[in-house]
């Protein structure tokens, strides 16, 4: 039996590399991407059904020639799990126009390219999953979040737009919403994060999510993520009032 593969970015740490850990445990061969060679040799070098491929996916015809190398490996690509992406705290408390361009770079036009990049393999194969990381951010607006926040809402919006367009074609668009999870992004965080979960708590969520489920969104933890989608339907008063308190945003 041949078995099955998954294309990771942002497979170098965080989520992603708990992703690739997971799937390769689990037998899957795993072609894991980012821009640092050195750390996705360290990996790899740990586990024989893992192999990376560097790629800076702000880099359009990277994405295009880092695809092609996969295929030519791996030969049946079964799912793509694009998480690449930023976050600079300091940066997101003011409107920093060149730092909110980068941040759109990486986390919004990063995934696209990757997304461009597979987009007629899978149509052609018409088979096969697409999944997106986004995040709880992305669901409604947040004090001190003016790229990180817009970045993740345009990745929500882009997974429901692509859910039309390649279902037609038989291929599953999943958006992954995660709660805080303890990355070396949310490292940079200095506030307290509630109900922190470990990467491999995510991975396991989203291997199940993936492998055993039918859903378009996989959200977790769900005792914050169900909290913040009632959030998300209440009026805006009510929210910039709860949030403001929450977060102690008071007027100055």
């Amino acid at each position: 039996m041949n078995k099955k593969t998954i294309w990771i970015t942002g497979g170098s740490s965080g989520i992603g590399k708990a992703v690739a850990i997971k799937f390769a445990n689990e037998g899957w061969n795993v072609a894991i991407s980012a821009r640092r060679k050195d750390l996705l040799n360290e990996i790899s070098d740990k586990n024989e059904n893992i192999e990376g491929f560097p790629l800076d996916v702000t880099d359009k015809s990277k994405c295009n020639e880092v695809f092609e190398e996969i295929k030519k490996k791996f030969k049946d690509i079964d799912i793509c799990f694009f998480s690449s992406g930023t976050w600079n705290p300091s940066k997101e408390k003011n409107i920093d126009v060149e730092s909110i361009e980068y941040v759109f770079k990486i986390n919004f036009f990063g995934t696209l390219n990757c997304i461009k990049a597979v987009e007629d393999y899978f149509k052609n194969k018409k088979n096969g999953k697409i999944s997106i990381v986004s995040s709880i951010a992305g669901y409604r607006g947040l004090p001190n979040s003016t790229g990180y926040g817009p970045s993740k809402s345009a990745l929500n919006n882009l997974a429901e737009t692509l859910y039309f367009d390649f279902n037609r074609f038989n291929v599953r668009v999943c958006l992954i919403s995660p709660g805080f999870i303890k990355t070396p992004l949310t490292d940079r965080n200095n506030f307290k994060m509630p109900f922190l979960k470990s990467p491999e708590f995510a991975a396991e969520k989203i291997y199940d999510g993936l492998v055993n489920k039918n859903v378009f969104e996989i959200h977790f933890p769900k005792s914050l993520t169900l909290i913040l989608k009632i959030f998300s339907f209440l009026p805006n008063k009510i929210y910039f009032g709860l949030v403001g308190k929450m977060t102690k945003y008071q007027k100055k």
